[in-house]
């Protein structure tokens, strides 16, 4: 009798255990870290939901602003001039840092003969080890389809959501510098 009581007991301390395990934070949606006053239109809408380690969640969409963005002190030197056909102009441009759930992502695009040359990302989650592990695969394929497409209109890496909706914003911030 003893041991049915026992049974019962731990079989129903263990259901509370797992039932009341919080497996995930609230979703949040990627948030540019510093927003220029001279922000002229955006457009698209990101939605978030659903739960996941680090990078995951489930897909947004329309991360792309279509306004002009200017913040001089994220743009670094380079030549600027012009070239024809993208109208970019050739340099090197620092997109704004955006904060996502697991962190900021910031992206530097190097723009030469009018085409994005070189990409590289200085700031991105790699607090936690998955951040690294995750973010190991996500940023090379980002990167890929960066030049690739040779604009933020790029898919998106899955497992990776919130690091790639990140990545596409401050990419478009970038370029939109390199427009100017």
């Amino acid at each position: 009798m003893k041991r049915i009581v026992y049974a019962v007991l731990a079989t129903m301390t263990g259901l509370v255990l797992l039932f009341s395990y919080r497996t995930s934070l609230d979703a949040t949606a990627p948030v540019a870290a510093a927003k220029s006053p001279s922000t002229t239109g955006s457009s698209g809408t990101a939605s978030s939901s659903g739960s996941g380690s680090s990078g995951t969640g489930s897909a947004a969409s329309g991360t792309s602003s279509s306004g002009s963005s200017t913040d001089g002190s994220t743009s670094a030197g380079g030549s600027s001039s012009s070239a024809s056909g993208t109208g970019l102009a050739d340099g090197t441009f620092t997109g704004q840092a955006v904060d996502t759930r697991y962190g900021p992502v910031q992206v530097q695009i190097t723009v030469s003969g009018g085409r994005i040359a070189d990409v590289s990302v200085p700031e991105y989650p790699d607090s936690e080890r998955r951040d690294q592990e995750i973010n190991a695969q996500a940023i090379p394929q980002l990167v890929a389809e960066t030049k690739a497409a040779q604009s933020a209109q790029i898919d998106m890496v899955s497992g990776a959501t919130f690091t790639s909706n990140g990545y596409a914003q401050s990419l478009q911030s970038a370029l939109d510098q390199a427009k100017a």
